[in-house]
């Protein structure tokens, strides 16, 4: 089990690496003045998005799925990581209505909203952490 937990903080990192460079590129991408950096964000949006947060974000999720059929499910502490979990998975799939909202040319945020988007995925890791590392409750 020890590999597996060691391939679930892996692929966590992976997945948050993602949620913290995606709303980056949001801000950049809500910036652009001109057609060719608008294009060159949204391959690079799609690769990130498709290409490293899913796969990470799904792993992680599969992987967190396999510990706790190990482990089991007890303590307060997991019920209110599970909940941050679920609440991440929102924000991800929120990233993905953004980034089509960017590839169909319907974004209506500024850059100071995705710099304030873009702090959020912070707030969830510090909660999570001191969860799984403190165990509160």
């Amino acid at each position: 089990m020890l590999w597996i937990k060691a391939f679930h903080i892996v692929f966590m990192v992976t997945w948050f690496a993602g949620l913290f460079y995606l709303p980056r590129l949001f801000v950049y991408h809500a910036m652009a003045e001109d057609a060719v950096s608008r294009e060159r964000f949204q391959v690079m949006e799609r690769k990130l998005y498709y290409g490293i947060m899913t796969p990470g974000g799904v792993l992680t999720l599969a992987l967190g799925l396999w510990l706790w059929l190990g482990y089991g499910f007890s303590g307060g502490w997991l019920h209110a990581k599970l909940a941050l979990v679920a609440v991440l998975v929102a924000y991800h799939l929120w990233c993905g209505k953004l980034l089509r909202d960017f590839r169909e040319e319907r974004n209506t945020h500024s850059h100071v909203w995705y710099r304030w988007f873009n702090e959020f995925p912070v707030v969830i890791l510090v909660a999570v952490v001191i969860l799984v590392v403190v165990k509160p409750f």
